[in-house]
């Protein structure tokens, strides 16, 4: 008695593949959306928290926001009431400026016509804070 062969053949092996390619298919650019949906959030949550502390930073100011040439160091060390970094009446706001998620970059530019890329934009006059958006980015 012979005994007979057992296995696949091509063409069953032929479905498979071609299934599991739908599938793939199917399911990659759902992670895709996921991970751009992760971003945009870190973006917003960065975002509400830098406003908010340049909000506090205000009141504790005179009403008067941050220098953007001490920016950095006036957000995450202490100043007195006059914004000066050698202070130690107020902050620090923030422990670091975070990173733009879609640019990453923590680096904050003058919004003022400088067209440098960066994760961040900064208007001294008001104080207005924005992710960047100079490198097709959307601006929030």
């Amino acid at each position: 008695m012979k005994a007979k062969n057992s296995g696949f053949t091509l063409v069953e092996i032929l479905i498979v593949v071609v299934i599991l390619g739908i599938l793939a298919a199917i399911v990659i650019p759902q992670f895709t959306e996921a991970s751009t949906e992760a971003k945009t959030s870190s973006l917003c949550t960065d975002l509400q928290t830098m406003r908010s502390q340049i909000e506090l930073y205000k009141i504790q100011h005179n009403d008067t926001p941050p220098a953007f040439a001490t920016f950095e160091a006036q957000m995450t060390g202490t100043t007195d009431i006059t914004g000066d970094t050698t202070g130690t009446d107020y902050g620090p706001y923030i422990q670091k400026i975070p990173t733009n998620q879609f640019t990453d970059s923590a680096v904050i530019t003058d919004d003022g016509g400088v067209t440098v890329d960066g994760g961040w934009d900064y208007v001294e006059g008001t104080g207005a804070f924005h992710a960047d958006d100079t490198a097709d980015h959307f601006a929030l």
